[in-house]
């Protein structure tokens, strides 16, 4: 999936290429995956977080019909040798078939 284009049946599968592309430090993917909306102009990964392991937390809609959706997660990394995670509320919209992340907002 991270090879091609950025499609996935689910908002939820989109979450899981796009934790797998920072995972990999892949940020074209990323970017191919980002709303044009919010899409920034380029993409720098930091290349000290390694990220190790992705839990969803919730999903609301994101299904294969729907056009929007929400995802929740806990993304945990390990930065210099220290053990952390971020939680987020992803936003999604499914546009001609083809599912991409809006933006996030923190969570807890």
């Amino acid at each position: 999936m991270l090879a091609g284009e950025a499609t996935a049946p689910t908002a939820e599968r989109l979450m899981r290429s796009r934790f797998t592309a920072f995972a990999v430090g892949d940020s074209p993917y990323l970017l191919r995956s980002w709303h044009p909306s919010t899409r920034p102009g380029d993409l720098e990964l930091d290349t000290d977080i390694r990220w190790t392991r992705l839990d969803i937390l919730e999903t609301e809609a994101g299904g294969p019909f729907d056009t929007s959706g929400f995802v929740a997660f806990e993304a945990f990394y390990r930065e210099r040798g220290v053990q952390a995670s971020l939680k987020e509320r992803s936003r999604f919209v499914r546009e001609v078939g083809i599912w991409s992340y809006v933006d996030g907002a923190p969570v807890g």
